[in-house]
């Protein structure tokens, strides 16, 4: 599976039902029937694919959509959600996080608290990082075996966020509004940030 077969199965899952469980369910069971060397396949391509939106840019975008509660963890699980969108937004956005403003998920957040949001709305997709492993472990019957075939192709398999670019303060109203315009207009309301 190169990377056209990653995003097009990807995509096609979102076509099928677009109920994260659903989803997950849907791409464990295609991927088990599929080589094992295809479904490390598929974990390379998602890992790659954090790459271009592990930036503090993406994750201020994160922090200013999710009202500020945007941790560690939150950033890492929020970026296979956008990856989850498709490749048309994850391109997008990666471009210029503040491009997430054109994204139906996060307008169909604007203008409520992240309380108010149902379970399926959160923009995090945390277990989109484990339906390789499963889908590996169903068709070779070994715990783990997916990270061990991936240290042998010499894939490193990150567990946090790791941005590339240089660091700011995402709790800057001023610096917020510099670098997100767009998204602060959407999310005006946020009662975390400094002045």
């Amino acid at each position: 599976m190169d990377t056209d077969g990653f995003w097009i199965f990807l995509e096609r899952s979102a076509r099928e039902t677009t109920h994260p469980q659903e989803r997950l369910q849907w791409l464990e069971d295609r991927l088990s029937r599929i080589s094992r060397t295809h479904i490390e396949d598929f974990q390379v391509s998602l890992i790659s694919a954090r790459r271009p939106i592990d930036t503090y840019a993406m994750w201020g975008a994160a922090n200013l959509i999710m009202d500020g509660v945007c941790s560690t963890d939150g950033f890492w699980y929020f970026q296979p959600w956008l990856i989850g969108q498709g490749l048309d937004w994850h391109e997008l956005a990666a471009r210029n996080p503040d491009n997430l403003a054109d994204l139906p998920a996060v307008r169909a957040l604007a203008g409520r608290r992240p309380g108010q949001w149902e379970d399926v709305e959160w923009p995090q997709w945390e277990e989109l990082d484990y339906v390789a492993r499963r889908a590996h472990e169903r068709i070779t019957g070994q715990e783990g075996g997916l990270y061990d075939a991936l240290v042998v192709r010499g894939q490193r398999s990150p567990s946090d966020p790791r941005p590339t670019d240089p660091a700011w303060d995402l709790d800057s109203l001023a610096e917020i509004q510099q670098r997100l315009p767009r998204l602060t207009d959407l999310f005006p309301r946020q009662r975390y940030l400094k002045a």
